[in-house]
């Protein structure tokens, strides 16, 4: 058929998905530290990827220390004691590997990559920064600067204000996830040297956590291999996560920070979510993608599509080892604020409702796991996924079993998905823009009491 005589109106069907083989995962244990490793092994390619988890993350500490782990984390490049920063650097560079680290709410992952004959070596290195840091003053002080410039910039960036406001509105005072992961201005400005030497020594210890390495590898030589740097290294982390997530509250409530004279608002609806363990989370992967996780859900459909809101709209379950947040996030007009928040809830409301059709969760189905392999295609994107694996106590055939699993999710486990974790009755809805303009309008659409909210997301007596 010539091309130009086809049917532009009706949209091509999908070919079969592709087969696809996850590396095969092997697991040991490094028996002096207790270490967990787990080796991935990728002989194609020349490269080699390594990931050290070690439980130390901003779940775990108080809010007076709030930062201190995001902080230790970017301030380990500073060099060890054997090592200056530069020369730490420069030894990275003459093996052609790159360090990287990053914090979040589970514990810290130092990352190494580079030539899968040069891993030795490059472990060597991971291992002296990790257990030996140095954390000169000066370097305490770049790297402390660079993160209250980042806390002071998201003070000021509206799109970072909602969504700071809107997880101090959905989770419990005391639960961690309420506050910014990089600490706020009061608690980065009082941490120094010793609180960064104090931490990375009490908990940047092995327990709990793993090392991760995919390449060219064998899991029976790198026991040794890797036991030849981290073998001696022992104990566990002296902070653990301690807390139960909790609602701040049931009621539905909107809230406005705000900014004068905006001619955009920035909403955030969310409540508390799903834990990365909940039964439904292959369900909630689906369900997330029809209501507003990929550019034809619902919402997109809705907001941007048919009344040209906003150019984008999104919404996301962030799974954590507890319940995190379930959000909705877009920008629009200040003229179209109240229509569009109403929108948002209109639509949650629906599909709680009624449901999903057979149609979308068989494109969600196909979308999920045809795009599954596409995140693997680097011996980093593997130890990325191996990791996030270990950090979640995920089972061994996980990724073998991973597509068949989407795949397997029917209309009515969406559903049931649906009923459990969508509750608009519970909705926080932040809007960061013209009080002015935007609260009488919402406040006309009844879902709820609307209040203004001081600069610490605090309600605010406006008289």
């Amino acid at each position: 058929m010539n091309p130009l005589d086809q049917d532009r109106a009706t949209p091509p069907t999908p070919g079969a998905i592709r087969p696809f083989d996850f590396p095969a995962v092997a697991r040991r244990t490094l028996d002096a530290t207790g270490l967990e490793l787990r080796v991935a092994r990728m002989a194609r390619l020349p490269m080699a990827s390594a990931h050290l988890f070690m439980r130390a993350g901003e779940g775990a500490l108080a809010p007076e220390t709030a930062g201190l782990a995001v902080l230790a984390g970017d301030a380990l490049e500073g060099g060890s004691v054997h090592r200056s920063g530069t020369e730490l650097a420069e030894a990275l560079e003459g093996l052609g590997a790159r360090l990287d680290v990053l914090t979040g709410w589970e514990g810290t992952s130092v990352s190494l990559s580079c030539l899968a004959d040069r891993l030795d070596e490059g472990l060597a290195l991971l291992a002296e920064a990790v257990r030996e840091p140095a954390f000169p003053d000066d370097e305490v002080e770049r790297t402390r600067a660079q993160q209250l410039a980042q806390i002071r910039q998201r003070a000021m960036d509206p799109s970072s204000l909602a969504a700071d406001a809107v997880a101090r509105r959905v989770f419990s005072p005391e639960v961690p996830y309420g506050r910014p992961q990089l600490g706020g201005d009061a608690s980065v400005e009082a941490l120094g040297r010793d609180h960064l030497r104090g931490y990375a020594d009490a908990c940047w210890r092995p327990g709990g956590g793993g090392l991760v390495l995919v390449g060219d590898l064998d899991a029976d030589e790198m026991v040794e291999r890797a036991g030849a740097v981290l073998g001696d290294w022992s104990g566990t982390p002296e902070l653990e996560q301690d807390f139960h997530v909790e609602p701040r509250t049931l009621d539905r409530r909107v809230w406005i920070v705000d900014r004068p004279g905006a001619v955009q608002s920035e909403l955030r609806v969310g409540h508390v979510g799903a834990s990365r363990a909940d039964p439904h989370y292959f369900a909630l992967r689906i369900l997330n993608a029809i209501l507003g996780g990929t550019f034809t859900s619902r919402l997109n459909l809705r907001l941007r599509e048919k009344h040209g809101y906003t150019y984008g709209v999104r919404s996301r379950f962030s799974f954590r080892s507890r319940k995190g947040p379930f959000t909705v996030s877009t920008a629009v007009g200040t003229e179209v604020t109240a229509a569009a928040l109403g929108a948002i809830v209109e639509e949650v409301e629906r599909l709680r409702a009624g449901g999903p059709t057979e149609e979308e969760v068989a494109a969600a189905r196909d979308y999920i796991a045809g795009v599954f392999p596409l995140g693997l295609e680097t011996v980093g994107q593997v130890a990325g996924q191996v990791t996030r694996a270990l950090v979640h106590d995920l089972p061994p055939d996980y990724f073998d079993t991973y597509r068949d699993r989407i795949r397997g999710v029917t209309v009515s486990s969406v559903r049931a998905a649906a009923e459990a974790h969508l509750r608009p009755e519970e909705f926080q809805m932040v809007v960061v823009g013209d009080a002015d303009s935007v609260r009488g309008p919402l406040e006309e659409l009844g879902l709820g009491p609307v209040t203004l909210l001081d600069e610490d997301f605090e309600p605010h007596d406006d008289g």
